[in-house]
């Protein structure tokens, strides 16, 4: 069969996993995640309740991209993105154009995104973001917090922040408007200061999001249907044997998805 494959596989039946947040469980089998191997292999053994098969519509490509999907799905959800929201989503990497995906798929209105290089931004405005905003390395937070406020017309309801950065953290926070949500999805430094008080007071909930979990048949439908389409973000495809060569263009920052085509008889562009 040709399935997508789902990397976190839970080794017990804890509380985390009866409640249907398998994600939590401490003792999570998740692959490339030391000390967990990684399958960067022709051939591999899996947990056959994590994975799940492909449509014949859908290409092994967006197959291996339902893992990146699934990080904007479990984002959106438990933000609460629906029919009707504004959302801002800061960083236009990978994450936050899956985030941008997620969300327009999901019913948002409008949705405004942040970054630093006009060429990830236009992307973003090709895949529905109805708003870009160039982000410049010496505007304060308030003060972008603003210039998304002028752009979009109104505070944002959801923010979904995609950097880790401190500095996009407490802008996040500024913009949300009072009653709204700030998704953490980026990860940097362990600590970080941010406005708390202010947020508290406005009643901005902040919520986290760790991987996903239950995302795959709502991704998998997504592909499926039409309603999202993740083709545009590879950029680069390389052969396994290269995956060296693969790793370091990731590194360099060089394009947006680099794929590895493990399958010699896979034809998808």
């Amino acid at each position: 069969d040709r399935v997508a494959i789902e990397p976190g596989v839970p080794r017990e039946m804890d509380e985390f996993f009866k409640g249907g947040q398998y994600n939590l469980s401490p003792t999570i089998f998740f692959c490339a995640t030391p000390p967990d191997d990684g399958n960067l292999c022709r051939y591999y053994t899996h947990s056959a309740n994590f994975c799940y098969k492909l449509p014949d519509n859908v290409t092994f490509e967006e197959g291996a991209l339902i893992e990146p999907l699934s990080v904007g799905i479990h984002a959106c959800r438990r933000a609460g993105v629906t029919l009707g929201s504004t959302v801002l989503i800061c960083g236009a990497g990978p994450i936050g154009l899956v985030s941008l995906l997620v969300a327009k798929a999901m019913g948002a209105s409008k949705v405004i995104i942040t970054d630093l290089f006009a060429e990830r931004l236009g992307m973003a405005k090709e895949l529905g973001a109805d708003f870009q905003l160039t982000v410049k390395k010496d505007d304060g937070p308030q003060q972008l917090a603003t210039k998304v406020e002028d752009t979009l017309g109104a505070q944002p309801q959801i923010t979904i922040e995609c950097t880790g950065v401190e500095s996009c953290i407490q802008t996040a926070l500024y913009a949300t408007r009072s009653g709204g949500v700030v998704m953490l999805v980026g990860l940097g430094a362990p600590m970080a200061t941010v406005p708390l008080v202010n947020a508290a007071v406005r009643e901005v909930d902040i919520r986290g999001v760790f991987r996903y979990c239950n995302t795959w048949p709502m991704a998998i439908a997504m592909l499926s249907s039409g309603k999202v389409n993740v083709k545009p973000l590879v950029t680069h495809r390389f052969p396994l044997e290269q995956a060296v060569q693969a790793f370091e263009t990731t590194r360099q920052g060089l394009g947006i998805k680099v794929m590895l085509k493990c399958d010699e008889n896979d034809q998808s562009p």
